[in-house]
């Protein structure tokens, strides 16, 4: 596939992204859908209070857009017409990208129970989990009926292990811990978009390796979504994506992440959210057995936060650690 695809893939879901916030964001404040600030958080979030939630739709309408563009212009350009008469990958791709909206309708429900009743907390935790564990579950199961049956893990330089019917339980607990860390780390001005930019571009390079260009156009469109929002989302942010957004991308992620089958390198592309959630486990286990706190607030962006480090300095430092992992793991692939 020409690489000007997942170009016009990124500039479309960029543009798409950018101009719906000229008009999302007024029309959020008109109806009052403004972020409630936690109480016990850092007292300068103070002045995020009422700041527009749901911004994420900018990235959702924009990577749709983006997606079903350049995959049209894929199958049209395509040099290898055999490689999509198939419509096994395109339904792969609209499986993925189901499954995102899916668990960006569970992250709606939370904020809009948030903006009406106006309150930090929006749907229940086993609410939550009870939906992601059903979308998981339907997503798992419609990758089988596409042919992915494998129930193997493929271990760097020890090759495929096959885990037989326990795979499917530990895909599902994988699956639910990965999007909720990526919901937990949007939590300061551009960091979850910023670092879902570094994830999405170093899934296009693994993807295009692959020769998943389907699922590569999907990382773009996600890459270039969060980069228009950016105009609207860094210090100080205009508008919050809220769980509408972070939910998507966390869906997004799972999603790419799996159509690759490399489970650990998954891991490794995620391993800034999922330090943000894994510091999140620490502190509440360290809380409830020893009644101390590791750290000053978690997730940990908001202990450095707490710690002296401006939102822009976390931002950067976070992005950076996912840019080397994101490489590590390309070179990982093809040694």
């Amino acid at each position: 596939m020409p690489f000007w695809i997942n170009l016009a893939a990124a500039l479309t879901a960029f543009s798409i992204s950018a101009v719906t916030g000229i008009f999302l964001i007024p029309l959020l404040k008109k109806i009052n859908f403004g972020q409630t600030i936690y109480e016990k958080g850092p007292a300068w979030h103070k002045s995020k209070q009422g700041t527009p939630i749901m911004g994420g739709f900018m990235f959702i309408l924009g990577s749709a857009a983006a997606i079903a563009i350049s995959y049209a212009l894929y199958r049209y350009k395509s040099a290898d017409i055999s490689a999509v008469k198939d419509n096994t990958a395109f339904y792969r791709l609209l499986a993925g990208y189901i499954f995102a909206l899916l668990n960006a309708f569970i992250g709606f429900l939370d904020d809009y129970i948030k903006a009406v009743k106006k309150q930090n907390l929006g749907l229940k935790a086993k609410q939550k989990m009870a939906l992601q564990f059903v979308f998981s579950c339907a997503f798992l199961y419609s990758l089988y009926i596409l042919g992915d049956k494998a129930t193997t893990i493929t271990f760097p330089w020890l090759g495929d292990v096959n885990f037989g019917w326990i795979y499917y339980p530990l895909m599902i607990l994988y699956m639910i811990f990965l999007t909720n860390a990526v919901n937990l780390t949007d939590g300061i001005d551009g960091l979850c978009g910023t670092v879902t930019i570094i994830a999405g571009l170093s899934f296009v390079m693994l993807c295009s390796a692959m020769g998943l260009w389907e699922y590569s156009i999907f990382s773009m469109a996600i890459a270039g979504g969060c980069l228009g929002f950016l105009l609207w989302n860094l210090h100080p942010a205009k508008a919050f994506m809220g769980d509408t957004g972070s939910m998507f991308l966390g869906g997004s992620i799972v999603a790419i992440g799996f159509a690759t089958r490399q489970h650990l390198l998954l891991a490794l592309i995620a391993i800034v959210y999922i330090c943000d959630a894994l510091s999140v486990v620490l502190q509440v286990i360290s809380f409830k057995t020893t009644g101390k706190r590791i750290f000053k607030m978690s997730p940990i962006h908001h202990h450095f936060e707490m710690s002296g480090f401006s939102e822009y300095k976390i931002v950067i430092t976070f992005s950076l650690v996912g840019l080397i992992a994101g490489i590590l793991a390309n070179i990982i692939y093809n040694i």
